[in-house]
């Protein structure tokens, strides 16, 4: 399969591509397919990491079946004491607690947004609307502080990806220990681009955008709605993407789940 250098200009993938042999198990396959998939559907805007993310959870769900072959769970068995088997398992708890609080961090930033939208319709008194614009740029500085942490721990996840070697595995086992550690690569890319969005408001610009439409909000009755404009659409998009978190920690939760079972049920 040669590389994708398109997808890896859309939102910063740093992952090679793979070519299997045509004696490849068909659900092997089916993952590098999907793989592809997620990398030329996710881009760096709202709709782009939402198609990333439900690409993903279908990732997930095929490579799930991927854990599940026979002779997948056979050849794993073999290999438990392994180093790499270790890094997954703790990898795979690491990227599902990740996953979980960015879900938890769009549902913040989500119910802070809407408040914001209902003092805008209001705008029931100058002071009002001053105090629910400086309570959600209070929020925006406090998101920009969590995002840069989240972004940190993913650099660090992902630079501990392929730290150990792999050697004297089957072609089976060394194709879905491949494909696991470029499964994982996609996600932290995909909710790294989904941290790099919602961060994109606590930018000094916008916030004295918001220090100016404070002091002209009821001089301007269309600069109110202006704003209202770009908080509902805001709203949007991140309850797009927090449904997608949704989705991928779901199909998170099912490959730890089969991981687990093929290894400790040897």
């Amino acid at each position: 399969m040669a590389s994708s250098s398109s997808s890896r200009s859309n939102i910063g993938y740093h992952v090679r591509s793979l070519s299997f042999p045509s004696t490849s198990h068909p659900t092997t396959l089916r993952v590098e397919a999907q793989l592809k998939k997620v990398q030329t559907s996710a881009t760096p805007t709202a709709d782009g990491i939402c198609n990333g993310l439900s690409s993903l959870e279908d990732l997930y769900k095929s490579v799930d079946d991927l854990l599940n072959l026979p002779q997948t769970q056979q050849a794993l068995s073999h290999y438990q004491n392994e180093k790499w088997v270790d890094e997954f398992l703790d990898g795979s708890v690491r990227i599902l607690d990740i996953c979980g609080s960015l879900r938890d961090l769009m549902s913040q930033i989500k119910e802070n947004v809407r408040d914001l939208q209902s003092a805008l319709r209001r705008r029931k008194g100058d002071l009002s609307l001053e105090s629910s614009i400086t309570k959600y740029t209070s929020f925006q500085k406090k998101m920009k502080k969590d995002t840069k942490r989240f972004i940190a721990s993913l650099k660090q996840m992902e630079a501990k990806t392929a730290a150990s070697a792999i050697l004297d595995v089957d072609h089976h086992v060394s194709a879905v220990i491949i494909l696991l550690r470029k499964v994982s690569t996609v996600g932290f890319s995909i909710f790294q681009s989904a941290l790099l969005f919602v961060s994109v408001p606590v930018s000094k610009p916008k916030l004295r955008k918001w220090s100016l439409v404070s002091k002209l909000i009821y001089k301007s009755k269309v600069a109110c709605e202006i704003q209202l404009e770009n908080v509902e659409r805001l709203e949007g998009s991140i309850e797009g993407i927090e449904n997608g978190l949704e989705g991928a920690f779901r199909g998170l939760v099912r490959t730890r789940a089969s991981l687990l079972n093929t290894i400790s049920s040897h």
